[in-house]
């Protein structure tokens, strides 16, 4: 256990249970216990493992490849249709928990095996991505604005496309980009 990480456990929060519970299965599997974004994370080798995470309907393990994982009992969960690699295992209660212990522990296993056999999750190119057709005419009008975006990071283009992508009016699809497009030519990403 790391004491850097004990105030996540000791907050006032309704899964106290069952984050204790998944902190305790996750040492056992011999993880080192670190904090990231706020989080307990279970790392091997200081590559993440599994994240323990809480939400208003339920609390979850958080694989982070768990995209790669066999899932033999058909509990992983992609949180949404863009996340690539990510998978989770919900809990509504501690009794949960319990019951999967077993199916927990193997889960770890499995990823610990994952990276120690060095796999990574093929994420999609930028360009496999949809692009606005508002943001694709801004591109073709303003060549300062494509030459920008083009030189951003794949993980800050993504961001954009996605962030643009999901207005379901074109007049909001519009708007975010012209927020936007301020940032993109001084070369920041949508959350810099």
């Amino acid at each position: 256990m790391n004491p850097k990480v004990d105030f996540f456990f000791e907050k006032d929060d309704k899964w106290q249970a069952a984050f204790k519970q998944l902190r305790k299965i996750a040492l056992s599997c011999g993880l080192e216990e670190v904090l990231k974004w706020g989080q307990p994370c279970y790392t091997y080798n200081n590559t993440n493992i599994v994240l323990i995470h809480g939400f208003k309907e339920y609390c979850a393990y958080l694989f982070f490849k768990g995209a790669l994982l066999q899932d033999a009992k058909g509990v992983l969960i992609q949180q949404t249709e863009n996340v690539q690699a990510a998978r989770q295992i919900r809990f509504t209660d501690a009794k949960e928990i319990t019951k999967l212990q077993s199916t927990l522990k193997a889960y770890i296993y499995e990823a610990i095996e994952v990276e120690k056999a060095g796999l990574k999750v093929t994420l999609k190119k930028t360009k496999e991505f949809a692009m606005p057709e508002e943001f694709a005419q801004q591109l073709k009008k303003n060549k300062a604005l494509k030459k920008a975006f083009e030189a951003l990071t794949p993980g800050r283009q993504r961001a954009y496309l996605l962030h643009f992508g999901a207005a379901k009016q074109t007049a909001t699809r519009q708007s975010r980009i012209e927020k936007y497009t301020q940032q993109i030519l001084q070369g920041k990403g949508l959350n810099d």
